[in-house]
């Protein structure tokens, strides 16, 4: 809930500061909007008012300014609108005439470039420089001055002067700023309080998702089996939140999947010490009985006796080697220490090698070994040493276990740019309850039953293994009148 909080915090907080930076900005704007707008107006109503003053011949007298009657014209205008200004501004610009108290005035000349863009129809509102102000620029009315047919000068009205500046300066502060600020606060106020049941409403998904990642941090894969209708209902949709849940489910499945497949490699590592322990002792406790008799028994055996017990014990060693041997095979194979280094070759020969190292054996269990090679195969890509360890396993696995006078073929056909083999025997079959962890470590049991699968249970996960590096893989196939037959494919060279 810590890390929710500390989100829904920096959210509204961001929230918020974007909330006043927005409604300050707006204020900001509507303000101004408002002063252009007031400008505008005063501007265009107080438009005659310079051209009235200017139309006024007691202004000028034949020597210049009517001084006096220019002082009475421009206090009765103050007096009756003090919110303006009246100034006679000369050709240049500079001020003739004004009626500003003592100290009030900090210029003494006018750009008149605004006074020409006014008098041009320029579009409102324009400001000009204001004479009481040494950076203040206020909108005005303007009109030309003529004495005897021509231009004396400038009626220049400033129509928002001091006591107009003072009476605004007033009233923002006492109403419009005030009312202001508080709609701005309200409007923020009310909008926070909905950013923040928004937030609460959309990351409600999220804080849901969190407390089932926090469930499975404390109970595990379990938790999540449990959770799956939350999940289901959470992944629905195509917003972020949605995705997120799609993402977490697949985890959750991987992670299921990965789970069960590390539990079972647990219990198959569990049975294959168990087994391969059992199948040491086998051959080593008669071994050491035998050898034990031996050198108990050296003076009263003859030598047939004593023979018989070497050859016994010999053959426990033979086991013991053999299955030490798989177990090392097998460990290199799983563990990646040996890859194929593929060559081309032809299958058919390396079959008829294969052959030659068991036919003694096949001619003393009187059986027969058949090859069964269509013509024009295609030269397949493999390694060699490995696919021979590939045909010497089913080889002897087939040898031992199909009857005397059985017949054990090795059929090669071409198929999909590569050669499919099948090895099959004339013996009893694998039995049904092995069938399905033939090829998964561990596949043997204790007694008579493990023979069936090959040197306590490794041959066949040592096939298996080695086709796989070669992207293939091996099948278990059931024809009529065979007995155990197994199929693989082997890729043809430039495939």
């Amino acid at each position: 809930m810590m890390a929710w909080a500390s989100l829904s915090r920096r959210l509204s907080t961001v929230f918020a500061v974007l909330l006043l930076v927005c409604c300050g900005a707006s204020v900001w704007l509507q303000v101004r909007s408002n002063g252009k707008h007031e400008q505008e107006v005063i501007q265009r109503l107080s438009s005659g008012l310079a051209a009235h003053i200017a139309g006024n011949a007691e202004l000028m007298k034949p020597g210049g300014l009517n001084q006096e009657a220019v002082k009475d014209l421009f206090d009765k205008l103050m007096a009756v609108n003090p919110s303006v200004e009246v100034y006679l501004l000369g050709l240049d610009g500079r001020i003739e005439a004004q009626a500003a108290p003592p100290g009030h005035l900090k210029r003494d000349k006018v750009d008149l470039k605004p006074v020409r863009d006014l008098l041009a129809g320029i579009a409102l509102p324009i400001v000009g420089d204001d004479p009481r102000s040494l950076d203040a620029r206020k909108v005005f009315s303007a009109a030309p001055l003529r004495v005897g047919g021509r231009d004396a000068g400038y009626v220049y009205v400033v129509l928002q002067g001091e006591e107009h500046d003072a009476l605004v300066a007033n009233t923002v502060a006492d109403n419009v700023l005030r009312t202001t600020l508080w709609l701005t606060g309200l409007v923020a106020l009310l909008g926070l309080l909905a950013g923040l049941a928004a937030f609460r409403l959309i990351t409600r998904p999220l804080r849901e998702l969190t407390a089932v990642v926090k469930r499975f941090e404390t109970e595990g894969v379990a938790a999540l089996e449990n959770e799956a209708p939350r999940l289901e209902r959470l992944s629905q949709g195509h917003d972020e939140i949605a995705q997120l849940g799609q993402a977490f489910m697949q985890m959750k499945q991987r992670i299921a999947e990965q789970w069960r497949e590390l539990t079972l490699q647990d219990q198959q590592r569990r049975e294959l010490f168990a087994n391969i322990s059992h199948d040491l002792r086998t051959p080593l406790t008669s071994l050491h009985g035998y050898l034990e008799t031996l050198m108990l028994k050296a003076a009263t055996l003859d030598e047939t006796e004593r023979r018989r017990y070497l050859e016994i014990a010999l053959g426990q060693s033979r086991k013991v080697g053999r299955l030490a041997q798989e177990v090392f095979e097998l460990a290199r194979l799983e563990y990646g220490v040996v890859k194929p280094e593929r060559e081309n070759f032809a299958l058919a020969d390396l079959v008829q090698d294969v052959f030659q190292k068991f036919e003694l054996a096949a001619e003393a269990r009187q059986q027969r070994l058949r090859p069964d090679i269509a013509s024009n195969l295609p030269v397949v890509s493999a390694d060699l040493g490995m696919i021979e360890r590939v045909l010497t396993n089913l080889l002897d696995n087939a040898i031992r276990h199909t009857p005397t006078g059985g017949e054990i073929v090795v059929q090669l056909s071409p198929q999909n740019a590569g050669v499919a083999v099948q090895v099959s025997d004339t013996g009893a079959g694998i039995p049904a309850e092995l069938q399905q962890s033939l090829f998964i470590r561990p596949a043997f049991m204790s007694g008579a039953s493990s023979e069936r699968s090959g040197s306590g249970g490794l041959g066949l996960v040592i096939v298996k293994r080695i086709l796989q590096l070669h992207g293939s893989d091996i099948q278990l196939v059931r024809l009529p009148d065979k007995g155990a037959v197994f199929r693989f494919q082997l890729t043809g060279a430039g495939y």
